[in-house]
């Protein structure tokens, strides 16, 4: 079989479970989730409102709560007076120890590929969901 030869729903579900599991193995020495990367990685960019937050990881389904209270009792983040969350140093080191994994799990997903295959990938699976999304609102009124 080759591998055109099977569905693209075949290959979504397979490479998603194959990038889970290659992130979990990169996060797992610092016993971190992939919510957790994102959070370290969103607050590395700079500091941000439990919304902002909880906005990033709203896709995800991640209880953003549980995920920054347990950076927090790690040392890595705080909250400011004006509210905002904050790396602390430990924590912008942590940050700097993870990407370097983060990377080569990166590396090793992009192998072979160049990054105008990547992007052009990217368009091509977004312009498909956009396609399936826009038929929405016409398939749900029609189920009235």
């Amino acid at each position: 079989m080759t591998a055109t030869s099977r569905p693209i729903g075949y290959w979504l579900r397979h490479l998603h479970g194959l990038i889970e599991a290659q992130f979990e193995a990169a996060l797992a020495e610092d016993r971190l989730g992939r919510r957790h990367w994102q959070t370290l990685h969103l607050l590395h960019e700079g500091p941000q409102t439990s919304v902002q937050v909880a906005d990033a990881l709203a896709p995800f389904g991640a209880d953003r709560g549980a995920t920054v209270d347990d950076l927090a009792a790690r040392g890595w983040v705080t909250r400011g007076d004006d509210g905002r969350l904050t790396l602390t140093e430990a924590g912008r080191t942590a940050h700097t120890q993870v990407a370097a994994r983060v990377e080569a799990a990166r590396d090793l997903l992009m192998r072979g590929l160049t990054t105008e295959q990547y992007v052009e990938t990217v368009r091509v699976l977004a312009t498909m969901a956009d396609n399936l999304e826009s038929a929405r609102p016409a398939a749900d009124a029609a189920a009235r």
